[in-house]
Parts: structure tokens; sequence; C-alpha cells
């Protein structure tokens, strides 16, 4: 049975709105990405990076799926878990487009996390306060439940089983610098790129290992990547 493999980025869900650190030369929101998104930040300073994800959360409450999100409802809709969603966003937009089955490969914005259990509970978008208590142990050592910069990323696992049980690679607005698309776009016979820009990798244009590229925005591609998907799926 086919399968496709959907790998989003940072690139989907800035066209809903959601500023990424890549557009601001090392800044994200005015803040210094080290300083907000790594181990190192917040080992120094607790209290800053707790309020920049409060903002992301409060920040994420009005923003809406764009017609890409909905184009991969509609997908799984119609295929089920013949569509495999992985995203490395911590947004919930495929969600408030209704995908039922996505996998945050670097965790969720509306999600905290406790230090000693590592139970993970919703708070919508709700900022986290000095008083949050894990329900589950009783906890304080309360944190946001996003993969910084220098610790593991365990949901990385689902990355290699989608590769072994799928025969079709889509990567849409996402730039290989993170997740490294190449390496994965190698092992299938079919895959598809959409980025509006070329992207140069090591000395190579990322496009060029890919068997079908479209040189446009997620929003812009949405139903031509349907129709391609549909292709293949019903083939």
């Amino acid at each position: 049975m086919r399968r496709v493999l959907v790998l989003s980025g940072a690139g989907l869900s800035a066209q809903s709105g959601i500023s990424t650190f890549r557009d601001h030369d090392g800044l994200w929101e005015q803040y210094d990405v080290m300083q907000v998104c790594s181990t190192q930040g917040w080992q120094a300073d607790r209290d800053l990076v707790t309020r920049f994800y409060n903002a992301r959360r409060e920040d994420l409450r009005d923003k809406q799926p764009n017609a890409m999100h909905l184009e991969l409802t509609r997908l799984e809709r119609r295929y089920g878990n013949r569509i495999v969603h992985l995203t490395q966003n911590v947004d919930d937009l495929m969600e408030k487009a209704g995908v039922k089955q996505v996998v945050h490969l670097h965790g969720t914005l509306r999600d905290l996390r406790c230090e000693r259990c590592e139970e993970v509970w919703d708070v919508a978008y709700a900022p986290q306060n000095g008083n949050d208590l894990c329900p589950y142990c009783g906890s304080a050592q309360v944190r946001h439940n996003v993969v910084m910069f220098g610790e593991a990323a365990p949901m990385y696992r689902h990355i290699a089983e989608a590769m072994d049980t799928c025969d079709c690679f889509v990567a849409v607005g996402t730039s290989g610098q993170v997740i490294d698309i190449v390496s994965i776009a190698q092992r299938f016979e079919r895959s598809i790129l959409i980025n509006p820009n070329r992207e140069r990798y090591f000395g190579y244009f990322i496009d060029e290992h890919f068997t079908h590229f479209m040189q446009k925005g997620a929003v812009e591609a949405a139903k031509e990547l349907g129709a391609l998907i549909e292709a293949h799926l019903d083939a």
C-alpha cells in the first residue's frame, strides 16, 4: 500500500503570520535565539525563557490555518493513515485545521512539561507562572514543552519509522538546516519539495535531490500538491 510522508517546517506556519527566527538575522521577536531557545539560555535565565514562550503561546491564540493546512487535512480525511504528518512546527495550526494524526518533532507550544516525571499537559494559551505545579506528581519543576538547542529530540524516532513505511516524501516549508531533508529524499524514488527559495546547503541546491520541485510558498502550492499526492496514492 502506498503511503506519503509529509514533513513540514516554519515556512508553512509563516504564511499564517507566525514569525520564524530565520527571518530576523538570529533574532526571534527581538530576542537572541540562543538566549531563549537553548539549554544554556534556559539555565542562565529561566524567567526570560518562560516569558518568551508565554508570549509565543499568546500570539498563537488568534492564528488561523492557511490553505496548505486545509489541503493536508482534506488528504488525511480521504486517505487516513496513508498520509503521515511530521512537523517541525510547535504551533497548533495543523490541529486547528482538523488534522488528527500529526507528530510534533520539536514539541508543542500549548503544552507544559514536568522536568521530574516528564509528563506533558495542555494549558491552551495560558501563561506559565511561578505557581505552576505538575498535575501528575506535584513538582514545581515545570517548563515549556519545546525542544531546545542542546537537548535530545525523542520524537525524531518517528522519522526513521516513516521512512520505512512510506514510498513518497514531501517537504513543505523547510530549509533542511535542522533536519537533513536531502538524506531523507535520497531514500525515496519519488520526492517533492515546496519552497519559494532555492536553498543552498553545503554548496549545492537542495532541490536538485528531489524528483519534483515547486518554487512556491506553501499556500500557492496547496492545490498542486494535493493533486500530486492523489495521483500517487490512487495509481
